[in-house]
Parts: C-alpha cells; sequence; structure tokens
C-alpha cells in the first residue's frame, strides 16, 4: 500500500494588494481572494485523490494577520482534511513567524506544528515505515542554516524532511536558513519538502529534493503557472511526483509585435490575436495578462499618448474572452527609422527626444531627483510590492534609466500628436 501526500508551501493567505488596488480594484478582489481559493483547491486535491497527509512547507500565512476570518476560514479548511482522514504536516516559515493567529487558532488534532526544536514523527503506512522530521523558527529571521538540528535518518524507515530555506540564496527572497543543496542529498532524507523559494525547482541527487514554489501568483513578478507536488511513495520506496494545477489567476508577460501596423484597428486586432491565444493555453480561471507592445510601427506615438484609451478599447474588445484581465500596458514600440511624426524631414522634436534622453535625463540633479522620488514611493509600499523597482542595485539603476527614457519619449510623443493635429 503506497503512501501518498500533497507538498506545498508558501501559500501566503490574504496577502495584501495595496498597489494592484490602487490600479484595478475589481481585479485586487479578484487576487486578494485567490490565496483561499488556493488552498480550497490544495484541499479538494488531498480528498479527491484520498492522499494520506498534506505537507505544508512554511508561510501559510503573510505576516502579522489578526483577522479572525483567516483563522475561521483556516479552521474549516483544516476540518474538512481532518473528516477527510487525512493528516496535516506543518513549519512556520519567516512570515508565519510574525502572525498572531498561529498562537489563536484551534486546529483539529490531525494537524501537526513542528515547533522550534526539531523532532520525527514515526508511523506506518500498510509495509512502509516513515518518519516526518520537521522544524519551525518562531522568528523571522534565521540567518544560520537548520540543517543540523535535524535528526538523522531513522533506520529501516522512509525520511521525509520538511524545511523552510532559501537554499544557497535568490534574488527577490530574504535569506532564510541558507543551505547548500548538496548537503540536503548528503543528509540521507528520501525526500526533502521545501519552502520560501516562489518558483518551483526539483533538484536531482541521492534525494528528492522540491521547492514546489506557491500554489497562486499575487503579480507580475509572480507569472507562469503555479502548482503543487502529489507525490506517491511506493512500498518499493520508489517515489514518484505530479506537479497538479492549483492556482485561480494566472499573470502572464504577453509580447505583442506591432512591426508594420499602420492603423489603431490592426493594433487591437493583434493585441486581441495575441491575448486570447495565451488565454487559450492557460490552464488557470482567470488570466491576468502584462502586455507589451513592441516593434516598428508609425502609430509608436500616439499608443503612447493615448495608452489608456488603448487600454479601455483591448479590455472591451476582450469582454467576450471568460476571466481575462489586462493588468498593465507597457509600450517600447517605435516610430520606424527616418520618418518623422508630423512627416517633415528633419524633425525638431526628435531633436528634444534626443537631448531629453542623453543630455537632461543623464544630468546629476535630474537623474538623483528621479531616484529620490522613486525610493520614496517603493519605500511607501508593502514588502510584496516594491519589486518594480529592480530586485538589486543593478536592476534599480536599470529601472531609473528605463523611466528616463520612456518619460522622454511619452513628451514628445504628446508634442508630436499635438502637432500633427494642428496641421
Amino acid at each position: 500500500m503506497p503512501f501518498r501526500f500533497v507538498h506545498t508551501a508558501d501559500i501566503h493567505l490574504d496577502s495584501p494588494l495595496r498597489s494592484l488596488a490602487m490600479r484595478n480594484p475589481d481585479l485586487a478582489a479578484l487576487i486578494g481572494d485567490s490565496t483561499r481559493q488556493a488552498l480550497v483547491a490544495i484541499v479538494d486535491l488531498c480528498l479527491d485523490e484520498r492522499v494520506d497527509a498534506l505537507i505544508i512547507a512554511g508561510d501559510l500565512y503573510d505576516g502579522d494577520q489578526t483577522s479572525m476570518k483567516t483563522a475561521r476560514f483556516l479552521a474549516e479548511q483544516m476540518e474538512r482534511l481532518h473528516h477527510g482522514g487525512i493528516v496535516v504536516f506543518k513549519v512556520r516559515g519567516n512570515h508565519d513567524a510574525l502572525s498572531k493567529i498561529t498562537q489563536e487558532l484551534i486546529l483539529p488534532p490531525s494537524l501537526k506544528l513542528f515547533g522550534g526544536r526539531a523532532e520525527a514523527i514515526e508511523f506506518r503506512v500498510g509495509d512502509i515505515d516513515l518518519a516526518i522530521h520537521g522544524l519551525s523558527f518562531s522568528r523571522p529571521h534565521a540567518p544560520e542554516s537548520l540543517l543540523s538540528k535535524y535528526g538523522r535518518p531513522r533506520p529501516g524507515a522512509v525520511n521525509l524532511g520538511i524545511m523552510h530555506t532559501s537554499l544557497a540564496g535568490t534574488a527577490g527572497h530574504d535569506l532564510y536558513a541558507p543551505c547548500a543543496v548538496h548537503e540536503l542529498h548528503e543528509w540521507g532524507f528520501d525526500y526533502w519538502a521545501l519552502g520560501h523559494i516562489h518558483v518551483r525547482s526539483e533538484y536531482a541527487g541521492a534525494s528528492t529534493v522540491v521547492m514546489p514554489g506557491m500554489p497562486q501568483g499575487r503579480d507580475i513578478g509572480e507569472a507562469g503557472p503555479k502548482t503543487v507536488s502529489l507525490v506517491t511513495v511506493g512500498d518499493d520506496r520508489s517515489i514518484v511526483i505530479e506537479e497538479r494545477a492549483t492556482s485561480v489567476a494566472q499573470f502572464e508577460r504577453i509580447s505583442i509585435d506591432l512591426s508594420g501596423a499602420v492603423s489603431w484597428a490592426e493594433v487591437v486586432d493583434r493585441v486581441e490575436r495575441k491575448v486570447v491565444a495565451v488565454r487559450e493555453a492557460t490552464a488557470a480561471s482567470h488570466l491576468v495578462g502584462r502586455l507589451s507592445l513592441e516593434g516598428r510601427t508609425p502609430l509608436a506615438w500616439r499608443l503612447r499618448r493615448d495608452r489608456d484609451l488603448l487600454q479601455n478599447e483591448i479590455e472591451h474588445r476582450l469582454g467576450g474572452s471568460a476571466r481575462t484581465w489586462i493588468d498593465k500596458v507597457e509600450i517600447s514600440a517605435e516610430a520606424p527609422g527616418g520618418t518623422s511624426p508630423i512627416g517633415r524631414g528633419v524633425d525638431p522634436l526628435d531633436e528634444l527626444g534626443a537631448l531629453i534622453r542623453d543630455e537632461i535625463g543623464q544630468q546629476h540633479g535630474v537623474r538623483q531627483s528621479v531616484i529620490t522620488l522613486v525610493k520614496e514611493l517603493r519605500d511607501d509600499l508593502p514588502p510584496e510590492a516594491r519589486r518594480f523597482c529592480g530586485q538589486d542595485e543593478t536592476e534599480f539603476e536599470s529601472f531609473v534609466d528605463r523611466l528616463l527614457g520612456e518619460s522622454g519619449e511619452e513628451i514628445v510623443a504628446r508634442l508630436a500628436q499635438d502637432s500633427a493635429e494642428l496641421r
């Protein structure tokens, strides 16, 4: 009789989405509820597949949560598993360590929450002896490896370890309980159920080491399909992993080449076709697309000036495409080389654009003012919304360069269109 379990992490229940709410309240409401719906999907999967256990490798919560609605919702989902005969093994991650709900919740006895001292739970399923090892951290910081605190493999048993760790470090994630993948392989466990990094990875070696990623993305920085792992441990100790989709809404970056487009209708047609194609290839119930309009077209100036009108028209066109949302429209399209937006040879507006881009934008005072404004905006946003300007200093500088360049192009685009209309 095999032992089967679902492995997930980083659900971040009720994660705040303030920056998204400012742009589109309806979309924010959808995404704001999507972490709950992802947990419901995980519980449904456990019940449908009749697994033996659910493993949650940290960050079930999103931080200093105080809402008892979240507590009641979580308790209801854990009760569903309890009544289905499914046990839950959970460790706290860095976000869970902040949560007050952790101390206040009354959860069913079938849920095992590992404490600050590593322990192993031993039991038997059919002919398989199992030992599940876990360790939580009580504070939001764990600068040193936790691996040495875990017990060694129990002889004769299939040993599963649960750990919340940044491994050797990943951009966009705090350093947390760092350790090397080869150290996990050398520890001797059969399976390591990891959490903390929001991108799925499987690490081949002596052990099966899996970072499942998060089951639901919350913004464009967490784009792509999101899944959990359905794991089967066979009577022969073999381990088989299946990915199962869980996200309600899937974020995607969608690039559209507008090269040669000469009419507004043609632009909208191309965008609609590309978005519909991506929608058809998306397993999640909702697609949230960030559009990037590229290529050379004489409409480049108008696209920049009337970006809001373009987005409204695209959304209107997509009204027949169920559950498709436009998060944002980014424009990098350029006018064809050697042509003027208003049909003259050497256009002073082109010279103005070059001046803004190459000289004014690079002046220390101007650049420093922009940097200060961006940092002030970034620091006023919640942590999960601060990635818009990059993950490190190099990416931040590139963001400022792009901002200065696009600002100059926006100014010239508006002047060019106004001039053309006057003619």
